[in-house]
């Protein structure tokens, strides 16, 4: 999920009364509902950082290290203020831990939701896992725990946070339900009309329109794509479909020379193809249909490399 997202969670967490029990503990709920996108720092250091993400500060030994280091900073933080300021709850470090772990636990719950993915078993499987369930900036998730959250403070109650919190949890609930209930009638569809299993299927959920899903099915040496539509739960497949290319020796030399393709290749699910024509040689390009249009800011989406012609 987006960090706005992640923020508002941690937030209305706070505001339901979690960040009574201890001092800090509304900075620390929202600090580590965004503390695995540390791997964000891979735009500046790592070559091609799509492929970094979503792994070792998504995984399992992060999950468990860092709600610690979290907790570590904000005790050395709150210590010292506790003993001059008796205003309000001291700081607590079983509490402070517990937070971070909150916050922690939602972050990667929340980012496993959408169709980018998240490497949750990481460092010791490094296996994508998809949710396909909830738009990776969702609206209505905005607007309900925003909304919780600044009613919760302005009438200085926590029962507004406690709504929205239970809002977002039945809608997630529900958003999951309905994702596996579209992917039941999709493969279904498929099976009807061409009388094999697709080799792999996403229903993804769109921005704004939960009762709408797009659809990518692996038929073998082509992607088709597709919408489906919650009510009446019914499929329209687009055309033309999009061939893969992946067996053309200009793609099998472009992944040998080039390290960025093989680093996007770490990441992408339904990879494709397009050569073309330059004039030193060939233009070998390697995206996802998952996001053919749908570019999200600092995300690079494509690798390219030239695959010179022969002497």
């Amino acid at each position: 999920m987006d960090n706005l997202c992640h923020t508002l969670v941690g937030a209305a967490c706070g505001e339901a009364g979690l960040r009574q029990r201890t001092r800090f503990g509304n900075v620390t709920l929202m600090i580590s509902a965004n503390l695995p996108d540390l791997d964000v720092l891979s735009l500046f250091f790592y070559p091609y950082p799509i492929s970094f993400r979503r792994g070792w500060t998504h995984g399992i030994l992060a999950q468990l290290l860092l709600p610690v280091a979290l907790t570590a900073v904000m005790y050395a933080i709150g210590r010292p203020r506790s003993r001059r300021d008796d205003h309000g709850p001291s700081v607590h470090a079983g509490w402070l831990l517990a937070l971070s772990y909150v916050g922690v636990y939602s972050h990667v719950f929340l980012d496993f939701l959408n169709n980018y993915g998240v490497r949750v078993l990481a460092p010791f499987d490094w296996r994508w896992f998809y949710g396909d369930a909830v738009f990776i900036a969702d609206v209505w998730l905005w607007l309900a725990l925003g909304a919780g959250v600044w009613l919760a403070r302005r009438q200085r109650s926590p029962r507004p946070a406690r709504a929205a919190l239970v809002f977002a949890s039945c809608y997630i609930v529900a958003m999951l339900a309905s994702g596996q209930a579209a992917r039941r009638v999709v493969a279904e569809t498929w099976q009807q009309a061409r009388g094999t299993s697709p080799r792999a299927l996403m229903v993804g959920p769109l921005p704004i329109t939960p009762l709408t899903r797009t659809v990518v099915v692996d038929a073998g040496d082509r992607y088709e794509t597709g919408t489906f539509t919650s009510w009446p739960g019914s499929v329209r497949f687009d055309a033309p479909p999009i061939a893969k290319n992946a067996g053309d020796p200009l793609v099998k030399a472009a992944v040998a020379q080039d390290r960025n393709i093989r680093e996007f290749l770490v990441w992408a699910r339904f990879p494709f193809w397009t050569l073309t024509p330059e004039k030193d040689g060939t233009r070998v390009t390697v995206g996802d249909v998952r996001f053919m249009s749908a570019p999200i800011r600092g995300a690079r989406f494509q690798a390219s490399t030239v695959v010179r012609s022969p002497p």
